[in-house]
C-alpha cells in the first residue's frame, strides 16, 4: 500500500499510542481544559439537580399538598435554569477555544515542518495528500479532540451521579435499570464495526473525488483544449456513484443502531416502571421516587450512546491522526550535522556572522546518485570541476542528468556516493541554509506568490528597498512593462500570477532571483516558455548579470547557449562532450548534429510562420 493511500481502521483497535502524541496539543491548554471540565461538572450536577426537584414537586405538592417551600421551589427552579444556561455558554466556549487553539498548533507544527522538508519531499509526495492533512485532517482532529473531551466528562460525569443517585434510593430497583448495559454493549460492538467498515469506505471515495476535484481544477485548460470535458464527467460520474452507493450502505447500518438502542432502552425503562409500579403498591417507594427513577433510567441511556459514538469518532478519526503525526514526525532527507548546525545555525536560527563568502567554485568528485527507492544510477564516478564567475550549460536529451547535476548542486539531493565541493570544501561541511542562500534559481515554469509585483520581486531579498526592486527590474528590462499597468509596481498579480502572461512572470521570477546578488545563479530552462521579445530581454540582461557569478544553464533552445564558457554535453549520465560552443562544432561530434538539427528546425519555422 502506498504511503498516501487511507490506511482502514475499521476493524482494528485504536491506537493508543498516536492519540497520545495528538493529544499533547490539547494538553498545552491546561487552563481552558481545567475551566472546561468544571463547568462540565457543575452542568451534571445541575442535571441531576433537575429530576429531584420534580420529584420532589410530586411528592410534597401534589400528594402531601404542602406548599409551604413553594416560592423557595420556584426560585431554585429559576436558579437551575440560570445555572443551566450560564454552565452550557462555558463548556461550549472553553471547547471552542480548545478546539482553535489546537488546530492552530497543529497546522503550525505541520506547516514547520513541511518547511524544513527536503525538495525530495516534495517530488514525491502528492500536493492535494499535503492540503488534506493541512485543512481537513488538521480541524477534523482538532474538533473530536476538544468536543470528544467534553462528551467524554459528561458521560463519564453524568453515568456515575446516575449510578450512585440510583443506588442511594433504592439498591434493587437501581440493578433492574443497569442491568441492560450489558446488552447494550454487546449491540454497541455488533454495530460500530460494521458501521466503520462502511463510513471507512465511503472515505477512501471521498478521497478520489477531493483528488478529481483537485485534476479537475489545476487541468482546466488542459481539458478543455484536448476536449476531455465528457470523459472527464464519465470518470466522476462513477466515483460519485459509488460514494452514493457505499453512503447509503454506511446511513442503513447508522439508521438501525440508533433505533435499536432506543428500543433496548425503553425496554429498560418499561421494566423500571412495572417493578418500580409494584414496589409503589407495597409502599416500598413513593410517586416522586418511582417517577426519579424513570427519569433518571432514561437519562443513563445518553452517556452510554454517546460513548459508542465518541469511541466510533475516534476510530473513524485514527486515519487522520495518523496522518497528521506521520507528516509531523517525518524527517528530511537533507540534513544538516550537529557539528554543522552549532556553527552556522538552522533554516530558522541562522547564524549568518559565521558564513564564509561563497565564491562559486563548484567540483564532482566520483559521484554517484540514484533516487530513492531505485537502484538505477542517474549519475556514476561523475566528475566535472566548474571554475568560480564561469557560465557553464547542460545539454541532453531528456534524462540525461541535467536536472540531476542542478538538484546535487543546489543541495535538494546529496550524492549516493562521491562528494561535491564549493570552493574546495565538502558542501555537506556547510550549512544548507548557507548555501541556499547564495544561490538564485530560475525555473522553467514560473511561480509568483499572490500579492504585488513589488512584493515578489522582493521575496528574493527580503530587506531590499524600493528602489533596489526598481533598478533590478530594470536590469532585465521588466521596468518598462511594469511602468505601462495601471499600479506599475503595485500590481497585484493573482493567485499564481494568473493576471500576467508567462514572459511577464519569468522576467519578475529572473529579477527575485538576481536582486540577491546570488554567488551561483541557476537558470533551467528559464527562457523556453516565453516569447522572442522577453527572451532577447533576458539575453541582453544576462551579459551584464552573470558577470562575476558562477551560472548553471539547463537549455534547450541551444541558441541561447552560445557564449555560454562551457557547455557540457551529457548523455546517459555521462559527459559525451565539453568546450565552448565554437569548439563544440569543430568536433563535428553530437553537439553539432543536436544544434544543426535544432537550427533547420527553427530556420523552418520562422519561413512557414512568414508564408
Amino acid at each position: 500500500m502506498s504511503q498516501f493511500e487511507e490506511k482502514d481502521y475499521s476493524d482494528s483497535k485504536l491506537d493508543f499510542k498516536t492519540w497520545k502524541k495528538i493529544f499533547k496539543y490539547v494538553f498545552r491548554h491546561k487552563k481552558y481544559l481545567i475551566l472546561m471540565a468544571i463547568a462540565i461538572t457543575l452542568q451534571t450536577i445541575i442535571e441531576l439537580v433537575y429530576p429531584m426537584l420534580n420529584s420532589y414537586m410530586i411528592d410534597t405538592f401534589f400528594e402531601k399538598q404542602d406548599y409551604t417551600y413553594y416560592y423557595w421551589f420556584i426560585a431554585a427552579y429559576v436558579g437551575v435554569a440560570i445555572c443551566t444556561g450560564l454552565f452550557v455558554w462555558a463548556f461550549i466556549y472553553f471547547a471552542g477555544r480548545v478546539q482553535e487553539l489546537t488546530t492552530y498548533e497543529i497546522r503550525n507544527e505541520a506547516f514547520e515542518k513541511l518547511q524544513k522538508l527536503s525538495f525530495s519531499y516534495y517530488d514525491r509526495t502528492p500536493m492535494g495528500w499535503v492540503m488534506a492533512r493541512m485543512t481537513s485532517d488538521a480541524r477534523r482532529l482538532a474538533s473530536i479532540l476538544s468536543w470528544g473531551i467534553i462528551d467524554i466528562l459528561w458521560a463519564i460525569f453524568i453515568m456515575i451521579g446516575i449510578v450512585i443517585l440510583l443506588f442511594v434510593l433504592n439498591w434493587k430497583l437501581a440493578f433492574v435499570v443497569i442491568a441492560i448495559v450489558p446488552i447494550l454493549t454487546l449491540i454497541a460492538i455488533f454495530f460500530r464495526k460494521r458501521i466503520l467498515k462502511n463510513y471507512r469506505e465511503v472515505r477512501k471515495v471521498n478521497s478520489k473525488i477531493t483528488a478529481a476535484y483537485n485534476e479537475g481544477f489545476m487541468g482546466a485548460q488542459t481539458t478543455k483544449s484536448l476536449v476531455l470535458e465528457d470523459n472527464n464527467l464519465r470518470e466522476f460520474d462513477l466515483l460519485t456513484t459509488e460514494m452514493r452507493i457505499k453512503s447509503v450502505r454506511a446511513a442503513l447500518f447508522s439508521s438501525l443502531f440508533w433505533p435499536t438502542i432506543l428500543v433496548i432502552g425503553y425496554i429498560s425503562v418499561i421494566a423500571t416502571f412495572n417493578v418500580g409500579g409494584y414496589m409503589h403498591l407495597k409502599d416500598a417507594i413513593t410517586y416522586g421516587t418511582l417517577y426519579l427513577f424513570i427519569d433518571l433510567a432514561i437519562r443513563f441511556f445518553d452517556p452510554v450512546m454517546a460513548f459508542a459514538r465518541i469511541l466510533s469518532d475516534f476510530q473513524q478519526a485514527q486515519a487522520s491522526a495518523e496522518r497528521i503525526i506521520t507528516l509531523i514526525e517525518t524527517e528530511p532527507d537533507i540534513v544538516d550535522t550537529e557539528e554543522v548546525i552549532k556553527i552556522y545555525g538552522t533554516e530558522f536560527e541562522p547564524l549568518k556572522e559565521n558564513w564564509e563568502k561563497l565564491n562559486g567554485e563548484i567540483e564532482f568528485k566520483d559521484v554517484s546518485f540514484s533516487y530513492q527507492n531505485t537502484d538505477f544510477n542517474v549519475l556514476t564516478d561523475f566528475n566535472l570541476h566548474i571554475k568560480s564567475g564561469q557560465s557553464v550549460a547542460f545539454v541532453g536529451e531528456t534524462g540525461s542528468g541535467k536536472s540531476t547535476i542542478i538538484n546535487l548542486i543546489c543541495r535538494f539531493y546529496e550524492p549516493t556516493s562521491g562528494s561535491i565541493l564549493i570552493d574546495g570544501k565538502d558542501y555537506r561541511e556547510r550549512s544548507i541554509s548557507w548555501l541556499h542562500s547564495n544561490i538564485g534559481y530560475v525555473l522553467q515554469t514560473p511561480h509568483l506568490f499572490s500579492g504585488t509585483i513589488m512584493d515578489n520581486i522582493r521575496y528574493g531579498k527580503l530587506d531590499a528597498t524600493d528602489e533596489e526592486v526598481i533598478e533590478v527590474a530594470k536590469l532585465i528590462k521588466a521596468h518598462d512593462f511594469i511602468s505601462k499597468l495601471e499600479n506599475g509596481y503595485y500590481t497585484d498579480v493573482g493567485e499564481g500570477g494568473n493576471k500576467l502572461s508567462t514572459g511577464e512572470k519569468q522576467l519578475i521570477s529572473f529579477a527575485r532571483a538576481i536582486i540577491s546578488d546570488p554567488a551561483i545563479l541557476v537558470l533551467d530552462e528559464a527562457t523556453s516558455s516565453i516569447d522572442t521579445e522577453n527572451e532577447k530581454n533576458i539575453q541582453s540582461a544576462m551579459n551584464t548579470v552573470l558577470k562575476g557569478r558562477t551560472s548553471l544553464i539547463v537549455a534547450h533552445r541551444l541558441s541561447t547557449i552560445v557564449n555560454a564558457d562551457v557547455i557540457v554535453v551529457l548523455k546517459d549520465g555521462k559527459i559525451l562532450e565539453k568546450g565552448t560552443h565554437k569548439e563544440l562544432l569543430n568536433k563535428k561530434g553530437y553537439y553539432f548534429e543536436l544544434y544543426r538539427t535544432q537550427f533547420i528546425q527553427e530556420l523552418e519555422e520562422k519561413l512557414s510562420s512568414t508564408i
